[in-house]
């Protein structure tokens, strides 16, 4: 005779298995739906690269984030929730281009990135800085005193620091080719394994 949690598993086996395709679709679905009524201000996916998974994150304005693993990916999703807009779903097809371009330049392919950028996680100072750093050539560096003295504040360079470590667009703004003084590479927010990766292909091509 059987007991009643067997039965139950029972009734759940006669139940058709969840069809892959059927869900994709669905959340394809969902994802135009929330689009064309203006409910989705965020769109995300993930990108496997040589220098580890990375969560990319966009606005209609242009590309928001880039995280490295190591910084977490689902707490970098709830400061945009936080910060930003609550408005998020994956929707790995509006980062196509982003994606395209990233692997491009980790490949040696690329120098420069022709993307829309969204500096709104980043205010004041510390985006002046980003736009500071926009102007570093590939294969070049710049110490993070000539930073602060372009930026208009020549004692500020722990603020520079602060500016690069909380980068939302590392890669992308290319904070990794700021430098201390003295040559040494300094702290980067993927390790700095990954800044002398980058680097070293950067000075290589």
């Amino acid at each position: 005779m059987k007991t009643h949690a067997q039965e139950h598993r029972d009734l759940f086996a006669t139940l058709p298995a969840i069809d892959a395709i059927a869900n994709d679709r669905l959340h394809d679905l969902l994802v135009a739906r929330a689009r064309k009524a203006g409910l989705l201000d965020v769109a995300y996916r993930t990108l496997d690269t040589v220098v580890g998974r990375l969560l990319l994150a966009a606005t209609p304005r242009g590309l928001l984030r880039v995280a490295f693993d190591c910084e977490n990916h689902d707490r970098a999703l709830a400061t945009i929730a936080e910060v930003l807009s609550p408005r998020i779903l994956e929707a790995p097809e509006r980062l196509d281009a982003v994606s395209r371009e990233i692997d491009e330049y980790l490949a040696g392919r690329r120098k420069r990135f022709d993307l829309p950028l969204d500096l709104s996680l980043s205010h004041g100072f510390r985006r002046e800085v980003l736009r500071r750093l926009q102007r570093i050539a590939y294969g070049r560096t710049a110490s993070y005193a000539t930073i602060a003295v372009e930026a208009g504040s020549p004692r500020a360079v722990r603020a520079v620091g602060t500016a690069c470590a909380t980068n939302p667009l590392p890669l992308v703004i290319p904070c990794h080719r700021v430098v201390r003084s003295d040559g040494t590479i300094g702290q980067y927010a993927g390790g700095t394994h990954v800044k002398k990766t980058l680097l070293a292909m950067e000075s290589a091509s």
